[in-house]
């Protein structure tokens, strides 16, 4: 198929849709973040650099989120680390690379540990491991916590959309299934992560705690001082894309 044109796979009941280029291995699959999806900056970028460097390049929505069927509401940690799987198994051959954005830094570290014959490198932008957790439910108040505990569900202000982020209580039962910082996260291949020093979601600290878990022969931790979360600044996609060039070229078959 054309890069650029919607595909979409069958996946436990849902339509989960996505764009693939053939191209040299490894291959790159971008993992987005949480309520976003696979027509943002920094995977449109990716998309642009895969094609002129002629590189494998695939990106997808989670279900419930951009082109895919399913509500965001009934989504949970586990059934977004499931399509990512959907996709690595059904879409996808040979060695990746793993591209993941906040929340899709902790579905590629579930992705790597259930596929780690097939991951190859990680590539993990501000990689908000184990948030439902650590960065939401550990900073909600009591009121917040009873409400979901009570009703389900919360809505959360959003800095990024006009509309209120559901969360609900699925969502953080079902990330306690899934936590990774309680010990040590091996990997063999190369680990890269990008991380802004004035991320308000997903702190420096949390980001580099992450790091200092994952076992890999070859881990680089980059800060990048006056970076915010979406790190998607002209300078900050340059960054990002000499990093992609970096991990291609040493992982090439």
């Amino acid at each position: 198929m054309p890069f650029g044109q919607i595909e979409a796979i069958a996946h436990e009941g849902l339509r989960l849709a996505f764009e693939r280029q053939a191209g040299a291995q490894p291959t790159f699959v971008w993992c987005g973040g949480f309520k976003s999806d696979m027509t943002g900056t920094k995977a449109q970028a990716l998309a642009e650099w895969a094609k002129l460097r002629d590189q494998g390049f695939v990106r997808f929505d989670y279900s419930g989120h951009g082109q895919s069927d399913g509500a965001f509401t009934d989504g949970t940690i586990g059934a977004w680390a499931g399509d990512a799987l959907g996709i690595i198994d059904q879409v996808t051959e040979g060695p990746l690379v793993l591209v993941g954005s906040s929340m899709g830094g902790w579905i590629s570290l579930l992705a790597s540990r259930a596929r780690p014959q097939r991951i190859a490198g990680l590539l993990l932008i501000a990689p908000a491991a184990d948030f439902t957790e650590r960065l939401m439910w550990a900073s909600f108040p009591p009121e917040v916590r009873r409400e979901i505990e009570e009703t389900g569900r919360w809505e959360r202000p959003s800095a990024y959309d006009p509309e209120p982020y559901m969360i609900t209580r699925q969502l953080i039962e079902d990330g306690r299934k899934h936590l990774l910082m309680d010990g040590p996260i091996p990997f063999a291949g190369p680990v890269r992560i990008l991380q802004g020093g004035r991320d308000p979601d997903v702190p420096a600290a949390h980001a580099e705690a992450l790091s200092k878990l994952i076992q890999s022969p070859d881990l680089r931790f980059d800060l990048i001082p006056d970076g915010d979360h979406r790190l998607s600044r002209p300078e900050d996609i340059d960054r990002l894309i000499g990093v992609a060039n970096e991990l291609a070229d040493r992982l090439a078959s």
